[in-house]
């Protein structure tokens, strides 16, 4: 959508030329189940996202949208999903979507219909406030998550690059809905502003050259760190991350999702810059007098000098009290990635951006994304998407890992 908003902002610059004002858009990164609230706030004059519309939210804004694409929500499984046949086969099965989307309320109402009919109802898990769609879809893949709900153009394009999610185009819990972006209601010459562009920019480029340029890159999708495999590997370190996690208070599930994306568990890796094991930490950082962890060629040595690394990054760096948890986390594994340094300079060039720095989520990322490149910013984002995989096992399980 930035490259759109691009040409739109050429646009206004090129009917205002005489004036020699020039008009600069101003992107303000939320998340999606507060673009209306930011909306309606005056934070922004546009939601410049593919939401869709529905009469709840059309009651609140009014949509920029000539109607002549159609949506449908379709479900999306892991490819180890192989008995639905039919959307009444949800009955009872856990269905994780995006919070504040039109999936939810949806997803919902076919839930109540269910039940209705005498069926169980849906599980439904609603994502962490966190993740996109195309996050969630990127679970999927990895097999952390069996079934959710998305946009049909959005789901089949990602499965050019996402090769194990299955997109079921026949399961439809929503069918020939619209999409658009949003204004205030009170900003109408900008809404017939925007239609007037829209028109002039065909359907392919709009929604599918666009995003496909954006997000399919040479990404290295994540894996799926519970399955079978993979758990066994978890058992076998878990006593010593609870141990160190315990000692400099971390939650171990933030450090073994940092673990399995640094080594994927393995302490037999070495990196080509020498970092070394299971957190991937240089011997001259775990050597350091503020962390003093020698022998991290040692399993429960190197484990022992990543912990009390992270802490030393959270008490020197990151140890303001108006951090959100979630956020500190964040934080500290830009600065394990990039440097404690760098990710300061980001939260101060955030800030005056206009955005939040002390939030990583779609505040300061976006700084990163550029400023240092997408390296970071996957890094994080990858070990985030680990640390909520580990969670929704233990709420499977009942028990800690």
């Amino acid at each position: 959508m930035a490259d759109f908003l691009h040409e739109y902002e050429k646009v206004l610059n090129a009917e205002r030329s005489k004036s020699g004002i020039e008009i600069k858009v101003i992107y303000v990164p939320v998340r999606f189940d507060q673009l209306i609230p930011s909306l309606l706030a005056g934070k922004g004059d546009l939601i410049a996202a593919m939401m869709s519309i529905t009469p709840e939210r059309e009651e609140q804004v009014d949509f920029v949208s000539g109607r002549r694409f159609s949506v449908n929500e379709v479900v999306v499984t892991s490819n180890s999903v192989g008995d639905l046949k039919s959307l009444q086969d949800l009955a009872g099965r856990s269905v994780y979507v995006l919070p504040g989307s039109s999936y939810l309320t949806h997803l919902k109402k076919f839930s109540e219909s269910l039940v209705e009919q005498g069926r169980k109802p849906i599980e439904i898990v609603e994502g962490d406030s966190n993740l996109t769609t195309e996050d969630i879809l990127e679970l999927t893949n990895a097999g952390v998550v069996s079934i959710t709900v998305a946009d049909d153009f959005k789901a089949n394009l990602w499965a050019k690059a996402l090769p194990d999610i299955i997109v079921r185009n026949d399961l439809k819990l929503s069918s020939d809905g619209n999409v658009g972006w949003a204004v205030r209601k009170s900003n109408p010459e900008l809404k017939a502003h925007l239609l007037k562009f829209s028109e002039s920019v065909r359907k392919g480029s709009l929604l599918g050259n666009m995003l496909f340029k954006r997000y399919y890159q040479s990404e290295k999708y994540i894996k799926n760190p519970v399955a079978e495999t993979e758990r066994e590997k978890l058992k076998q370190v878990t006593a010593l991350f609870k141990t160190y996690a315990g000692q400099y208070d971390f939650d171990y599930l933030a450090l073994v999702a940092q673990a399995f994306q640094e080594s994927g568990l393995n302490q037999g890796v070495r990196s080509p810059a020498g970092a070394v094991g299971i957190m991937q930490l240089l011997p001259s950082t775990a050597a350091d007098k503020n962390v003093g962890i020698p022998d991290i060629e040692d399993l429960e040595s190197n484990i022992h000098a990543g912990a009390k690394y992270m802490a030393l990054l959270r008490d020197t760096y990151f140890n303001e009290p108006g951090l959100a948890e979630k956020d500190r986390l964040a934080f500290l594994w830009a600065a394990y990635n990039a440097g404690p340094n760098k990710v300061r300079r980001l939260r101060k060039k955030a800030s005056e951006m206009g955005l939040d720095p002390n939030r990583w989520f779609f505040n300061v990322e976006h700084v990163a994304r550029e400023v240092i490149g997408q390296e970071t910013v996957r890094y994080v984002s990858n070990i985030y998407k680990y640390y909520i995989a580990y969670h929704l096992l233990t709420q499977l399980s009942g028990d800690e890992l």
